[in-house]
């Protein structure tokens, strides 16, 4: 007996608050999924991390070797400033020196990459009223890039996915989260196709060292805002229109941030992820005002009903009450 009604109350417990184990698990899956990306990026990439380290001591220690008058120290501090100019976006190398990148096509697309928040980290300001400013810049145009964003897509999925899915469905009478399902699937096909296959084929034509695979690899880590800036375009020594070639590769960062978008929220839209994400939510509450007014009104109806309710007694009773009218011959008059 005791064991049953521990059971059910375990029941009554469990589905009482289905959603927060729903959550605890979801963060639980999180954390397992962060620990095994963890633990495949080391074992990847740790071998090769160690091989380019075993490389880069092995010339340096050959070219100490050719150059007696050299000493570690003095090698060690000129690497030291040659890092931290790398690190800024400056190159010691000849055949580096006649890029710029604080022109106006550069700055152009250093703010593209500020305001979409996907900071390739290749350009930093060297100033501190350039630091300053791009602190004051950030905080007043990514409220604003996301206003951009938000209003443009909502404009977009008008006519890109709520129109053709509703006209399909009323036209051919197909089941509407179906038609949904497909119109997802091709509109995401459509995009991967147009921002990330063919753009890789033109950046890999494009970029001299670039293969497929590095020039598919940053069209994703842009478009979805990693931005890790290991690989940025227009960045070789002897490119051709390099300006033109950067205003190009910002309109395409732009207007491909916005396609993603437009695919994340159909695919947000379908019904089937709608109820996924209901699963993890919290249940919303009716506020206190609302229910005391509905209280207010269940106690004020019942009154009235209450009250309607005896006074129609009461007339049913007058009516019963009255006498009837006395016969002839009761009447004494008569008599």
């Amino acid at each position: 007996m005791l064991q049953s009604l521990a059971s059910n109350s375990c029941v009554r417990l469990i589905q009482n608050h289905k959603s927060t184990w729903y959550f605890v698990s979801l963060v639980l899956g999180y954390l397992l999924y962060l620990i095994f990306g963890a633990v495949v990026f080391s074992s990847v990439e740790l071998p090769y991390e160690d091989l380019l380290r075993q490389e880069l001591r092995a010339v340096k220690k050959r070219f100490l070797q050719e150059n007696d008058c050299l000493t570690e120290e003095r090698l060690e501090r000129f690497l030291k400033k040659a890092l931290e100019a790398s690190n800024y976006g400056v190159s010691i190398l000849n055949n580096a020196s006649a890029n710029w990148n604080w022109d106006f096509t550069s700055a152009l697309f250093f703010a593209s990459t500020v305001l979409s928040t996907t900071g390739y980290g290749h350009t930093a300001p060297l100033s501190d009223g350039g630091k300053a400013f791009c602190i004051i810049y950030s905080v007043i145009g990514i409220p604003f890039t996301l206003l951009f964003l938000t209003a443009v897509v909502q404009r977009i999925m008008v006519f890109s996915t709520r129109r053709p899915v509703g006209y399909i469905h009323t036209r051919w009478g197909l089941s509407k989260p179906l038609v949904a399902i497909v119109h997802a699937t091709v509109l995401a096909m459509l995009a991967v196709s147009c921002f990330f296959l063919i753009p890789a084929a033109i950046f890999s034509a494009l970029e001299e060292n670039w293969n497929f695979l590095e020039s598919f690899y940053f069209c994703f880590i842009s478009l979805s805002t990693i931005g890790l800036g290991d690989y940025v375009p227009g960045e070789a020594a002897n490119q051709k229109f390099r300006e033109l070639y950067k205003v190009g590769i910002t309109v395409y960062l732009i207007l491909g941030l916005i396609v993603m978008l437009v695919v994340l929220e159909t695919f947000c839209e379908l019904q089937q992820l709608k109820q996924l994400r209901n699963m993890f939510y919290l249940k919303k509450d009716k506020p206190q005002d609302h229910l005391a007014i509905l209280e207010h009104d269940h106690l004020s109806f019942t009154t009235v009903s209450d009250s309607n309710a005896t006074n129609s007694e009461n007339k049913n009773q007058m009516f019963v009450s009255v006498p009837n009218p006395a016969s002839p011959i009761d009447d004494p008059m008569i008599q």
